[in-house]
Protein backbone atom coordinates (compact mmCIF):
# COMPACT_ATOMS: atom_id res chain seq x y z
CA UNK A 1 0.00 0.00 0.00
CA UNK A 2 1.24 3.26 -0.80
CA UNK A 3 1.37 6.16 1.81
CA UNK A 4 -1.08 8.16 -0.02
CA UNK A 5 -2.96 5.08 0.49
CA UNK A 6 -2.41 4.54 4.05
CA UNK A 7 -3.27 8.38 4.50
CA UNK A 8 -7.02 7.82 3.21
CA UNK A 9 -7.33 4.56 4.80
CA UNK A 10 -6.53 6.07 8.19
CA UNK A 11 -8.41 9.01 7.55
CA UNK A 12 -11.74 7.29 6.47
CA UNK A 13 -11.02 4.70 9.85
CA UNK A 14 -10.75 7.99 12.34
CA UNK A 15 -13.90 9.43 10.32
CA UNK A 16 -16.02 6.26 11.33
CA UNK A 17 -14.19 6.01 15.13
CA UNK A 18 -15.56 10.10 15.60
CA UNK A 19 -18.91 8.75 13.60
CA UNK A 20 -19.25 6.30 16.30
CA UNK A 21 -18.19 8.44 19.62
CA UNK A 22 -20.36 11.37 18.02
CA UNK A 23 -23.37 8.66 18.11
CA UNK A 24 -22.28 7.29 21.37
CA UNK A 25 -22.19 10.79 22.98
CA UNK A 26 -25.39 11.43 21.54
CA UNK A 27 -27.16 8.89 22.86
CA UNK A 28 -25.27 9.69 26.11
CA UNK A 29 -27.27 12.68 26.54
CA UNK A 30 -30.52 10.97 25.24
CA UNK A 31 -30.23 8.82 28.03
CA UNK A 32 -29.72 11.16 30.98
CA UNK A 33 -32.75 12.90 29.05
CA UNK A 34 -35.25 9.76 29.80
CA UNK A 35 -33.41 9.14 33.46
CA UNK A 36 -34.42 11.98 34.40
CA UNK A 37 -38.07 11.63 34.01
CA UNK A 38 -37.08 7.67 35.34
CA UNK A 39 -36.25 9.63 38.35
CA UNK A 40 -39.38 12.20 38.49
CA UNK A 41 -41.56 9.27 38.03
CA UNK A 42 -39.73 7.14 40.45
CA UNK A 43 -40.64 9.46 42.97
CA UNK A 44 -43.87 10.29 42.62
CA UNK A 45 -44.12 6.64 42.50
CA UNK A 46 -43.15 6.29 46.17
CA UNK A 47 -45.41 9.17 47.24
CA UNK A 48 -48.75 7.74 45.34
CA UNK A 49 -47.91 4.23 45.34
CA UNK A 50 -51.80 3.47 45.29
CA UNK A 51 -52.70 6.14 43.04
CA UNK A 52 -50.46 5.35 40.65
CA UNK A 53 -51.44 1.51 40.97
CA UNK A 54 -55.43 3.00 40.40
CA UNK A 55 -54.21 4.92 37.27
CA UNK A 56 -52.28 2.38 35.62
CA UNK A 57 -55.40 -0.08 35.58
CA UNK A 58 -57.03 2.21 33.15
CA UNK A 59 -54.10 1.50 30.93
CA UNK A 60 -54.58 -1.50 28.00
CA UNK A 61 -52.24 -3.86 29.19
CA UNK A 62 -52.44 -6.02 25.82
CA UNK A 63 -51.25 -2.95 23.75
CA UNK A 64 -48.35 -2.28 25.97
CA UNK A 65 -47.51 -5.56 25.53
CA UNK A 66 -48.30 -5.73 21.99
CA UNK A 67 -45.99 -2.35 21.19
CA UNK A 68 -43.04 -4.12 23.26
CA UNK A 69 -43.18 -7.34 20.80
CA UNK A 70 -43.33 -4.86 17.81
CA UNK A 71 -40.77 -2.93 18.92
CA UNK A 72 -38.42 -5.94 19.79
CA UNK A 73 -38.97 -7.47 16.31
CA UNK A 74 -37.97 -4.03 14.48
CA UNK A 75 -34.97 -4.32 16.91
CA UNK A 76 -34.10 -7.39 15.47
CA UNK A 77 -34.85 -6.55 11.96
CA UNK A 78 -32.75 -3.77 11.99
CA UNK A 79 -29.59 -5.87 13.03
CA UNK A 80 -30.53 -8.13 10.27
CA UNK A 81 -30.15 -5.22 7.74
CA UNK A 82 -26.91 -4.23 9.20
CA UNK A 83 -25.62 -7.59 8.78
CA UNK A 84 -27.13 -8.32 5.33
CA UNK A 85 -25.03 -5.16 4.23
CA UNK A 86 -21.88 -5.95 5.58
CA UNK A 87 -22.48 -9.31 3.46
CA UNK A 88 -23.02 -7.13 -0.08
CA UNK A 89 -26.70 -8.53 0.48
CA UNK A 90 -28.43 -4.72 -0.45
CA UNK A 91 -31.29 -5.87 -1.19
CA UNK A 92 -32.00 -7.86 2.06
CA UNK A 93 -30.70 -4.51 3.63
CA UNK A 94 -32.99 -2.46 1.87
CA UNK A 95 -36.10 -4.80 2.63
CA UNK A 96 -35.05 -5.63 6.46
CA UNK A 97 -35.27 -1.26 6.98
CA UNK A 98 -38.31 -1.06 5.05
CA UNK A 99 -39.58 -3.68 7.71
CA UNK A 100 -38.28 -1.86 10.41
CA UNK A 101 -40.07 1.30 9.77
CA UNK A 102 -43.08 -0.46 9.45
CA UNK A 103 -43.05 -1.48 12.59
CA UNK A 104 -42.19 1.40 13.99
CA UNK A 105 -45.65 2.87 12.11
CA UNK A 106 -47.48 -0.18 13.49
CA UNK A 107 -46.23 0.66 16.91
CA UNK A 108 -47.53 4.74 16.14
CA UNK A 109 -50.93 3.29 15.06
CA UNK A 110 -51.31 1.49 18.36
CA UNK A 111 -50.28 4.05 20.42
CA UNK A 112 -52.59 6.83 18.39
CA UNK A 113 -55.40 4.53 18.90
CA UNK A 114 -54.89 3.93 22.51
CA UNK A 115 -54.45 7.29 23.28
CA UNK A 116 -57.74 8.62 20.94
CA UNK A 117 -59.60 5.89 23.36
CA UNK A 118 -57.87 7.28 26.92
CA UNK A 119 -59.07 10.92 25.31
CA UNK A 120 -62.27 10.27 24.01
CA UNK A 121 -63.17 8.65 28.12
CA UNK A 122 -62.01 12.77 29.04
CA UNK A 123 -58.70 11.04 30.65
CA UNK A 124 -56.17 13.65 29.12
CA UNK A 125 -53.92 16.56 30.99
CA UNK A 126 -56.67 19.48 31.71
CA UNK A 127 -59.37 17.44 31.37
CA UNK A 128 -62.22 17.82 33.49
CA UNK A 129 -62.50 14.35 33.96
CA UNK A 130 -59.20 13.72 35.18
CA UNK A 131 -58.77 16.83 37.46
CA UNK A 132 -61.59 15.51 39.14
CA UNK A 133 -59.43 12.28 40.01
CA UNK A 134 -56.67 12.40 43.23
CA UNK A 135 -53.96 14.05 42.79
CA UNK A 136 -51.48 10.97 42.69
CA UNK A 137 -53.60 9.94 39.28
CA UNK A 138 -53.45 13.25 37.64
CA UNK A 139 -49.51 13.03 38.32
CA UNK A 140 -49.42 9.51 36.58
CA UNK A 141 -51.37 10.32 33.24
CA UNK A 142 -49.29 13.66 33.10
CA UNK A 143 -45.64 11.20 33.40
CA UNK A 144 -47.81 8.97 31.11
CA UNK A 145 -48.50 11.22 28.72
CA UNK A 146 -44.98 13.52 28.44
CA UNK A 147 -42.95 10.36 28.87
CA UNK A 148 -44.50 7.92 26.33
CA UNK A 149 -45.62 11.02 24.18
CA UNK A 150 -41.45 12.22 24.14
CA UNK A 151 -40.51 8.37 23.29
CA UNK A 152 -43.17 8.38 20.60
CA UNK A 153 -41.63 11.48 18.77
CA UNK A 154 -38.30 9.17 19.03
CA UNK A 155 -40.02 6.87 17.09
CA UNK A 156 -40.80 9.23 14.24
CA UNK A 157 -36.95 10.64 13.93
CA UNK A 158 -36.10 7.17 14.02
CA UNK A 159 -38.36 6.03 11.27
CA UNK A 160 -36.96 9.52 8.80
CA UNK A 161 -33.69 8.35 10.34
CA UNK A 162 -33.73 4.86 9.05
CA UNK A 163 -35.92 5.81 5.36
CA UNK A 164 -32.45 8.32 5.45
CA UNK A 165 -30.31 5.23 5.54
CA UNK A 166 -32.73 3.26 3.09
CA UNK A 167 -31.88 5.96 0.21
CA UNK A 168 -28.78 6.24 1.19
CA UNK A 169 -28.22 2.11 0.93
CA UNK A 170 -30.10 2.10 -2.42
CA UNK A 171 -27.94 4.90 -4.25
CA UNK A 172 -24.94 2.91 -2.61
CA UNK A 173 -24.01 5.20 -0.08
CA UNK A 174 -23.58 2.87 2.74
CA UNK A 175 -22.33 -0.42 1.64
CA UNK A 176 -20.25 -3.41 3.14
CA UNK A 177 -17.36 -1.73 3.69
CA UNK A 178 -19.07 1.90 4.26
CA UNK A 179 -22.02 0.72 7.12
CA UNK A 180 -21.05 2.74 9.88
CA UNK A 181 -24.29 5.29 9.24
CA UNK A 182 -26.69 3.07 9.19
CA UNK A 183 -24.82 1.21 12.34
CA UNK A 184 -25.29 4.62 14.01
CA UNK A 185 -29.33 4.58 12.86
CA UNK A 186 -29.32 1.27 14.38
CA UNK A 187 -27.96 2.33 18.15
CA UNK A 188 -30.56 4.76 17.98
CA UNK A 189 -32.95 2.68 17.09
CA UNK A 190 -32.00 -0.09 19.52
CA UNK A 191 -31.98 3.19 22.17
CA UNK A 192 -35.60 3.71 21.37
CA UNK A 193 -36.48 0.12 21.74
CA UNK A 194 -34.76 0.03 25.11
CA UNK A 195 -36.70 3.06 26.38
CA UNK A 196 -39.92 1.32 25.82
CA UNK A 197 -38.70 -1.48 27.77
CA UNK A 198 -38.47 0.84 30.57
CA UNK A 199 -41.79 2.41 30.27
CA UNK A 200 -43.57 -0.76 29.95
CA UNK A 201 -43.54 -2.23 32.68
CA UNK A 202 -43.74 1.37 34.58
CA UNK A 203 -47.11 2.33 33.14
CA UNK A 204 -48.50 -1.32 32.30
CA UNK A 205 -47.62 -3.45 34.89
CA UNK A 206 -47.54 -1.66 38.23
CA UNK A 207 -49.03 -3.66 41.11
Amino acid sequence: MSSTEHIATAHVHRDDVGSRMGMWLFLFTEILLFGGMFFLYSVYRFQFAHEFHVAAKELNTIIGAFNTAILLTSSLTMVLAIIAIQRKQKTLSIVMQIITIGLALFFLVNKYFEWTAKIHHGIYPGSEELLSKDSGEILFYGLYYMMTGLHGLHVVVGMVLIGIMTRLTARNSITHDSYVRLENAGLYWHLVDIIWIFLFPLFYLIT
